[in-house]
């Protein structure tokens, strides 16, 4: 008797993080339906190793009734600093229910109680309903995505500095979402992270003096530690963001110029049955590529 292939609607499937949960849900042998905005991107998440794509709209909650038919779980990640992120969230919960899935991954954000950040508070109200919901749901609450750092990078090999809008020696607790990928695709297709919620980070709490030393070390010249003004992070790195959500964004660099941002990396390790990606392993692949 053939084995069955659970089929998986990945939301974020064209994009530069959640993308990475395609292949390794390909890899288990899972199904991937890519949910994508428009007819644009379904070409593109066929090419990022998707079975199929389907167009639906997170604010359209049939769309998303539809696009979740037949499939046996679904993977979400929220569009950061939306005003509505909370409700397209819902929405595909409810979606989800009615059209009978089993597992629900979310890819939600460590500390998601902290209400003074809209980007970790955001996320509750999503939480909250698959508390409520009869799906068997997995929490992931992972710190700060190693592929962050890639956005800086160039600027970190032209100019030999690496400048972020608050103190050299705040510590960040930091991972690589390829780990993040790999315990969603374990929860999608296993069953023991079913009803859990686990804090996801890699070894240690770097300081960017101590990650310009990593950069150092692998580019074979040194590499200097600044603190410069938000807006002059902004014109540097341009992330794509409008005016609300580049406010919303310099609350959380304030909040690490004050507090930083910890983390422990022992929920990774037990999940995944070895020592996660570190920091130093990512910068290594940053300057090879």
């Amino acid at each position: 008797m053939e084995e069955h292939r659970p089929t998986v609607l990945v939301v974020g499937a064209t994009g530069r993080v959640a993308g990475l949960v395609v292949p390794e849900l390909a890899r288990r042998g899972a199904t991937v339906r890519a949910l994508v905005r428009d007819e644009r991107g379904r070409q593109k998440a066929i090419d990022n190793g998707a079975a199929e794509a389907v167009v639906a709209d997170l604010r359209d909650p049939a769309s998303l009734r539809r696009a979740a038919e037949g499939a046996d779980g679904v993977f979400h990640i929220g569009p950061a600093f939306q005003p509505d992120e909370a409700r397209m969230g819902c929405n595909l919960v409810a979606a989800a229910q009615e059209a009978g899935v089993r597992k629900f991954v979310f890819s939600s954000v460590i500390q998601p109680t902290h209400g003074t950040l809209a980007n970790h508070a955001s996320k509750v109200p999503v939480e909250t309903a698959l508390f409520e919901s009869e799906l068997e749901y997995t929490l992931l609450h992972p710190a700060n995505f190693f592929q962050n750092l890639r956005g800086a990078w160039p600027g970190i090999v032209r100019d030999g500095v690496f400048a972020e809008p608050y103190p050299v020696d705040t510590r960040i607790a930091r991972v690589d979402y390829r780990d993040v990928a790999e315990v969603a695709a374990i929860a999608l297709t296993e069953d023991r992270l079913a009803y859990g919620s686990f804090e996801l980070c890699a070894p240690g709490r770097f300081n960017r003096r101590e990650i310009v030393a990593m950069a150092g070390e692998v580019l074979g010249r040194p590499v200097a530690a600044r603190e410069i003004d938000f807006d002059d992070w902004v014109e540097l790195t341009r992330p794509p963001y409008d005016a609300r959500q580049l406010q919303l964004l310099s609350k959380v660099h304030a909040h690490y110029a004050t507090h930083g941002l910890g983390g422990n990396a022992l929920v990774l390790e037990a999940i995944l049955g070895r020592t996660p990606r570190t920091l130093a392993q990512y910068i290594g692949e940053l300057a090879a590529s």
